[in-house]
């Protein structure tokens, strides 16, 4: 009855829309539907890469250092770098809506881009989950991703935008909810498989690749763990790629809180709101931050105008004590303590993966803590699981070297 349900909404809401936007091609199958398609190179005739593709925001104090099969501090020669060989320079991004799931369960139109190499054969589907941003023109639908490029070496990358940006964003996001955001990775993965095969673009292997860096680490756990603890979606993972994410988000905050500093503000309103919206909390938000705080952090993350270093900069200081009340880090007082425990039914450490699992952390991360990775670490003991922690410098450092990896593993994986 519910899938009956879901289809007769799917079709509803795609018409609803196809009539406020008649310039958009839509294409009359299941629940993946393309609003717009455009043909991009990821490198130039220049040798330079596309100036479109939205690259890592580096913080104030973070530098490009060199790093294995990094050897530039040109953009355009890392791009280089992290694909090694090229499958087909030029990449179709087809920004699409499929009808996913609301945080209450009922559907919800949402927005994603999927990326494809324009010519050859499909190797594998990656889905992968984004980092964290603050502005909706930074979403997937909205720009072309940076790990979109992975497109040029033969793959079909899924990236969902999450309830909060694209279509949806007039909505709070729910900001590492674990369940909300990885079923919005996994509705819009299950949606694309179908439409790939209905262009004729089906992957050579019908098993999964799920990977993300920072927030998209923690939602690629999350995700691994919802495919692999329900049989229902009959989906393989064949392997996963998990990179300096958030975990354990109670460890996360209390390391924070201990320390009184953060390397990226914004997150602090951004987790509490996240788990006051995606477990239905219902918090006095104020009475968490400092004076005034609660007022710029809510216009500056809940208008989607601005980047994270955009929002960092407005917040204006490291200090966690300069940003939440003594009311908001004081765990003795009921409506903190609700907190802490939402931020731990939000931690994706709680089960045992199967697939084959890479971890990946700098140890010089000053955005993610590196705790998490050593809870991870601990936790999956005797499971399959490969790390690679080590001295790669700040948090983008850190991406740039976890994607070179994660390409030089998938062309490991498909000799």
């Amino acid at each position: 009855m519910y899938k009956i349900h879901y289809i007769v909404f799917s079709l509803i809401t795609l018409l609803a829309v196809s009539c406020r936007q008649g310039e958009v091609e839509y294409v009359d199958f299941d629940t993946f539907h393309p609003m717009s398609i455009v043909e991009s190179n990821v490198i130039g005739e220049d040798g330079c890469l596309n100036p479109l593709i939205k690259v890592p925001e580096l913080a104030e104090d973070d530098t490009i250092h060199t790093v294995k099969r990094i050897a530039s501090t040109s953009m355009n020669d890392m791009a280089r770098d992290i694909l090694g060989s090229i499958h087909c320079n030029s990449v179709i991004q087809i920004a699409g809506t499929f009808v996913g799931h609301d945080l209450d369960g009922s559907p919800l139109l949402q927005s994603g881009k999927l990326l494809l190499p324009k010519t050859g054969s499909i190797k594998r589907v990656l889905w992968v989950s984004h980092y964290t941003i603050g502005a909706n023109h930074e979403a997937p639908s909205e720009t072309f991703p940076f790990e979109g490029i992975l497109a040029a070496k033969g793959y079909a990358v899924v990236m969902a935008d999450y309830i909060g940006y694209g279509i949806t964003c007039k909505r709070i996001h729910p900001y590492l909810h674990a369940e909300s955001t990885a079923q919005s990775v996994v509705d819009m993965g299950m949606a694309v498989m179908p439409y790939l095969e209905y262009i004729g673009r089906k992957p050579e292997h019908d098993e999964v690749i799920l990977m993300g860096y920072s927030q998209g680490g923690a939602v690629t756990m999350a995700v691994m763990r919802m495919l692999e603890q329900d049989n229902s979606y009959g989906l393989p993972v064949a392997h996963v790629y998990a990179g300096a994410g958030p975990y354990d988000m109670a460890k996360t905050f209390d390391y924070s809180v201990q320390m009184d500093k953060t390397g990226i503000p914004c997150a602090v309103p951004m987790i509490v709101q996240g788990m006051n919206i995606g477990e239905n909390l219902r918090l006095s938000m104020e009475k968490f931050f400092v004076p005034g705080m609660w007022d710029l952090c809510r216009e500056a993350v809940n208008s989607k105008r601005y980047t994270v270093q955009q929002i960092n900069r407005k917040i204006g200081v490291n200090e966690v004590s300069k940003i939440l009340s003594a009311y908001g880090r004081d765990k003795r007082n009921s409506e903190t303590e609700r907190l802490y425990r939402a931020m731990s039914l939000n931690s994706v450490l709680d089960f045992k993966p199967h697939a084959p699992l890479f971890m990946f952390h700098s140890m010089d991360d000053g955005t993610v803590p590196f705790v998490n990775s050593q809870a991870a670490e601990k936790t999956f003991k005797g499971c399959n699981v490969q790390y690679d922690f080590g001295h790669y410098g700040a948090h983008v450092n850190g991406f740039l070297r976890f994607l070179g990896t994660v390409s030089d593993k998938l062309d490991e994986l498909d000799k």
